[in-house]
């Protein structure tokens, strides 16, 4: 009788527990790891005596190769992003699209998944996001950086907002950071300022953990690591902060077809019955609208997976020669570093000096160097008596005042 009636009273002290637990809402967005803080007896006072307790415990929810650590500087952006709802909710709609494109290149040179997240940061998934220096595409590479990966830049393409092919040359340059400097954190560091900073960097500290070296690196970099980590919290746990989830960009089956001629983008989305805006927004990396395949050089083109009806005219569009110039210049550079180079190098002529002379360099030719004193290659062959466009390394050219 004795063990009823306790048993009683024990049912009815955890009902009242629950009732008063309920009405005072001790609840959180999910559980706290055991033995936090022995002291506090409650989840509510727990977060109230220790709110950012919570943020950490998200990252390390999370936290696969890549290490998440939580800090002021990673909460610092973490406590703006949140803020950037819209931004985010786009992005997310972008991620959709990108992601699984980034996913296949990074697992292709074993490189951590969680590494896509930085081209949040490095162009917020904008395939056409350009920086103050020249940086370009998703994955913001320099010009010489992405010619050392393998990109192709010329009049028709760039290579750098090329979905597929940028993150192929992005996975490939994290490979090669991550075998030289043996963390990933060094190697995202690294992308953002080169592998010789970030050794510089290691031989001051005498670490190579990022945080103790952190100091000694370029100030944008000291930035960049907990960026990223804030990029790669906010999108996992954009639900927590009141961030939607939209759908994405591209509701609809997506085809790559390789093109062995050049063709208009405009002719193939009228073929497909498809707004061209969706065609080049499918295809950001082609300049002039034109995919500027060949037959010993196919170019891909992306395309709305095509409906029977479309089959015949699409097929028309494809293997008919779009008339225009098929000549393919290779880009120098649009580094605007090295464009300020050029324009020192073009400084205007005073009056006094009717002539300056330039010693020709290898790779160049008397059109680019015509292009970098702003005159003709009429007015060159004259002014040195050039028969044609033959010019040789060492060669003196004399090029005159255009001002009068």
């Amino acid at each position: 009788m004795q063990q009823q009636l306790n048993l009683k009273l024990l049912i009815l002290l955890l009902l009242s527990f629950g009732n008063l637990y309920a009405q005072n809402n001790y609840t959180l967005a999910e559980p706290l790891p055991n033995k936090t803080v022995d002291s506090l007896t409650t989840s509510k006072e727990y977060v109230r005596a220790e709110p950012y307790l919570l943020y950490k415990h998200r990252l390390d929810s999370l936290q696969k190769s890549v290490t998440l650590d939580w800090n002021e500087q990673v909460q610092s952006y973490i406590d703006v992003y949140v803020k950037r709802k819209a931004n985010y909710e786009e992005m997310h709609r972008r991620a959709a699209y990108y992601f699984p494109i980034f996913e296949k290149a990074l697992q292709q040179y074993d490189v951590p998944i969680e590494m896509k997240y930085l081209a949040l940061v490095e162009s917020s998934l904008d395939p056409h996001a350009v920086s103050r220096v020249g940086a370009t595409g998703l994955w913001q590479f320099m010009f010489s950086t992405a010619q050392n990966f393998g990109l192709t830049m010329n009049n028709f393409v760039d290579e750098r907002k090329d979905p597929q092919k940028a993150s192929y040359a992005a996975a490939r340059y994290l490979r090669a950071a991550y075998d030289e400097l043996g963390d990933w954190l060094l190697a995202i560091a690294s992308y953002n300022c080169g592998p010789s900073n970030v050794n510089r960097a290691i031989e001051k500290a005498g670490s190579r953990n990022f945080w103790e070296l952190r100091p000694f690196l370029p100030a944008e970099t000291r930035n960049y690591v907990p960026a990223f980590i804030a990029a790669v919290y906010v999108m996992n746990c954009s639900a927590q902060h009141n961030i939607s989830i939209k759908p994405s960009l591209y509701d609809f089956a997506i085809d790559t077809i390789a093109v062995n001629r050049f063709v208009s983008l405009d002719e193939v989305a009228n073929a497909l019955g498809q707004g061209s805006a969706t065609l080049y927004a499918l295809n950001p990396s082609y300049k002039k609208r034109i995919v500027n395949g060949k037959p010993e050089c196919p170019m891909p083109l992306v395309i709305p997976k095509a409906e029977l009806v479309h089959f015949d005219e699409l097929y028309e569009v494809l293997n008919r020669d779009f008339l225009t110039d098929t000549t393919i210049v290779l880009a120098t550079t649009d580094d605007q570093r090295e464009l300020k180079k050029l324009q020192k190098a073009r400084k205007p002529i005073s009056g006094s000096e009717k002539n300056i002379w330039h010693k020709v360099k290898a790779g160049q030719t008397l059109s680019a160097i015509a292009r970098q004193y702003k005159v003709s290659v009429a007015q060159l062959q004259a002014w040195n008596q050039l028969k044609d466009n033959q010019i040789v390394v060492g060669q003196s050219l004399m090029i005159k005042s255009t001002s009068g």
